[in-house]
């Protein structure tokens, strides 16, 4: 069932969400088109309850789905909404149709406005997920002053709204919002650099020096190969982070996967433009959508190294081996 999911998932993307409206969106034309192709589709409900008109699914199952984003570089924060239209309906609040990121970095002034700091995702979502003040709320982008936050292409921003809107919906899920982004990014890393080694693959069979395909010599094979080991761990970690039977994303297990995400996009993406040369960073060309999304992400709810300090002091602080840690704590279950 998955594998079909997945499939039709791809084949909404490939159909609606090209590289030139890539391109277009971080110019800044409007996602809202986008967005309504896909929630008209019904993905965006994949998590939620059955009960609630959802498909009922959990992260295993539509883990795939996220990488797809990826791998398409989707301008828009699915795996983020899918989560909050799972709780929201479990909840029994108003779920609104527009797509919803997640904000983990929030602090509230003094006179009382609310800052979320470097939102993935917060110049095309509709919507943000956060915690002020203990609370959880769903705050409308379209009530906060926003200023991009990220370098060139970047969907980040900071947003600010002086007070809270009326249009804000209270929640009470609980839910890690720091460990859940961390996990979902992870799975968009590990789909962009599938595209960029799609793409790098591709280019060294078809670039042809000294009567043969670069991809024959034995250098750059020797890169390639780098860059599948890296590409794949990445996968396999992203996997692990999204393979709970439920719509709960554990904190280890999302440590797990987006430290080693962010540890394979640094050689994926300088192995990737080492082989297409001076032509994978130009605008034209589709590579560098990819490579600095990747590198956008690393910095996204948790650097690696913020990560692996968590697991490493959740290691030394317990009385289990590293094996044991790994198998208990890390390891999906069967």
């Amino acid at each position: 069932m998955d594998q079909m999911l997945g499939d039709a998932f791809e084949q909404l993307l490939t159909g609606h969400c090209p590289p030139a409206l890539i391109r277009r969106v971080e110019a800044g034309e409007s996602a809202a088109e986008l967005w309504l192709q896909i929630h008209e589709s019904g993905f965006a409900d994949a998590l939620v309850p059955v009960e609630s008109e959802g498909a009922g699914l959990c992260w295993r199952d539509v883990a795939e789905l996220v990488l797809s984003c990826g791998r398409h570089a989707l301008p828009l924060p699915f795996g983020q909404t899918l989560l909050a239209r799972a709780e929201l309906a479990r909840h029994h609040s108003t779920v609104p149709t527009g797509s919803i990121t997640v904000a983990d970095k929030v602090r509230v002034e003094a006179g009382g406005a609310v800052v979320a700091s470097n939102v993935p995702f917060g110049l095309t979502a509709e919507w943000v997920w956060l915690v002020a003040d203990g609370s959880e709320w769903l705050m409308p982008v379209a009530q906060a002053e926003r200023e991009r936050s990220g370098g060139h292409g970047s969907l980040n921003a900071d947003l600010r709204w002086a007070n809270r809107p009326r249009e804000a919906v209270p929640l009470a899920s609980g839910v890690d919002l720091r460990a859940a982004g961390a996990a979902l990014t992870a799975a968009l890393m590990a789909g962009a650099m599938e595209r960029a080694g799609e793409l790098t693959i591709s280019y060294a069979n078809e670039r042809v020096q000294f009567g043969r395909p670069i991809g024959k010599l034995q250098a750059i094979q020797q890169q390639l190969s780098l860059l599948c080991e890296q590409m794949y761990a990445a996968r396999m970690a992203a996997l692990i982070g999204l393979s709970s039977t439920d719509r709960r994303i554990d904190a280890f297990r999302a440590a797990t996967a987006k430290s080693r995400a962010g540890e394979s996009a640094v050689t994926v993406a300088a192995v990737s433009h080492g082989v297409h040369g001076a032509i994978g960073i130009t605008e034209e060309y589709d590579l560098q959508l990819f490579t600095r999304r990747v590198h956008d992400w690393r910095r996204d709810y948790g650097s690696e190294t913020w990560w692996n300090g968590l697991l490493g002091g959740a290691l030394l602080d317990g009385a289990a081996t590293p094996l044991e840690f790994v198998r208990c704590q890390v390891a999906p279950a069967a």
